[in-house]
């Protein structure tokens, strides 16, 4: 069984590779000590375990997982508890809160292999798709693009698009696709400066220059960019609730 350890901390890592020494099945394939270097090694590797930190500089543990199509098994690593524990608890992905004792971290291990390859799946899955989970991933998006990692702060956003399993994000730079439900972002993003106004849509309100009726019940949002988008009757409603009109 393939393990690599991702934490940007020597020390942490060290500690879970003394560890790690008490499970011959367990072969430690790479320690990598940011996310991007995470990715390449997952990518390259294609482990069985991960142990992940959450808080490290580039990118966070999140983050980077959203970037792997069809994540391994993760074990995280973290100092920090206010945000993540009921996410962890929630979708059963263990978790070992700094600093942790051999017999915590044995037990992390023995829970992992007790599940089947697909719960193991499913797992990670979950709490990716849970939204909100740390304070930063409400500020930017990261993306891949062209096999580069993109950060997007959501200030820059102009709107958000659904495509099939994907949402495309409108920016300045260009339009970015990512594997998350228009949901999640409706979720995720600060509700005062972005509105969901119809199924396909959420608009960063700051843009819109004005709202023209349209059709029977919907309208249009025009946004100062030139573009028009529609707006359902329960978008409009939220519109009107946002904007105080």
């Amino acid at each position: 069984m393939k393990v690599i350890i991702i934490d940007d901390e020597m020390l942490a890592r060290s500690i879970v590779k003394e560890y790690l020494q008490d499970f011959p099945e367990l072969e430690l394939v790479q320690e990598c000590h940011d996310g991007f270097e995470g990715i390449k090694a997952i990518q390259q590797h294609q482990p069985d375990l991960v142990f992940l930190d959450i808080q490290m500089p580039k990118i966070n543990g999140f983050e980077m997982l959203e970037l792997i199509e069809n994540p391994p098994a993760v074990i995280f690593t973290t100092a920090f508890e206010e945000y993540a524990i009921k996410a962890f608890e929630t979708h059963a992905v263990d978790y070992l809160l700094k600093p942790f004792s051999k017999e915590r971290f044995g037990k992390a291990i023995q829970k992992w292999q007790l599940q089947n390859q697909q719960e193991r799946k499913n797992t990670t899955a979950d709490l990716l798709n849970s939204s909100g989970l740390t304070p930063v991933q409400q500020n930017r998006v990261v993306v891949k693009d062209n096999g580069k990692v993109k950060i997007i702060p959501t200030a820059t956003i102009r709107y958000l698009e659904a495509a099939d399993d994907y949402v495309k994000i409108h920016t300045a730079d260009g339009v970015f696709l990512k594997n998350k439900t228009m949901g999640y972002f409706e979720e995720t993003l600060e509700s005062q400066n972005f509105i969901r106004i119809h199924r396909s849509y959420i608009i960063n309100v700051q843009l819109i220059t004005r709202i023209d009726p349209y059709e029977k019940e919907s309208h249009l949002a025009v946004l100062s960019i030139g573009v028009k988008l529609p707006v359902s009757k329960a978008g409009y409603t939220r519109l009107r609730e946002v904007l105080g009109i």
